[in-house]
């Protein structure tokens, strides 16, 4: 008796199993395209989400490059006050620092020359070239800080 009780339950449980778990075809049509409806869904405002990023990268790119265009405007600047400066300085210590200055001189168009031949590539490759412009915009600073500390000496 408890055995087909068992027995009885298990294939009324099975039954109702297999009714309930059934679909038919047009639901299962329905439940498809509501699925193609999400991705696309979910693709335009991935797209839209890029397009923004994108948007923001270039006005950071933008904004970057009129500060530094003005960095190197004001160091091309710097560097021809110092030179005029040295017409008046000894022809041997002017010989050295013109030597120096032609080396700034040079980093600062190489540096003019990279901002202007930079093309958008991406966050990543954005934020390493603006790490890395940023090192050399620091460094052409304190070359030439420390080319100015020893003429005042």
């Amino acid at each position: 008796m408890k055995n087909s009780i068992i027995a009885l339950g298990s294939i009324l449980l099975l039954t109702i199993t297999i009714l309930f778990g059934c679909q038919s075809s047009a639901k299962k049509i329905k439940n498809a395209e509501d699925n193609v409806q999400e991705a696309k869904m979910d693709l335009a405002d991935s797209k839209m989400d890029l397009y923004e990023i994108r948007l923001d990268t270039i006005s950071n790119y933008e904004q970057f490059k009129i500060e530094a265009e003005k960095l190197i405007v004001a160091q091309e600047k710097n560097i021809a006050e110092f030179k005029a400066r040295l017409v008046s300085e000894k022809k041997e210590v002017n010989a050295d620092y013109n030597k120096k200055l032609v080396e700034l001189e040079k980093k600062n168009k190489e540096l003019k020359k990279k901002l202007a031949d930079y093309k958008d590539d991406g966050q990543e490759k954005w934020n390493g070239f603006k790490k890395e412009f940023n090192h050399d915009m620091n460094e052409l600073g304190k070359a030439f800080k420390d080319i100015t500390v020893e003429n005042v000496e």
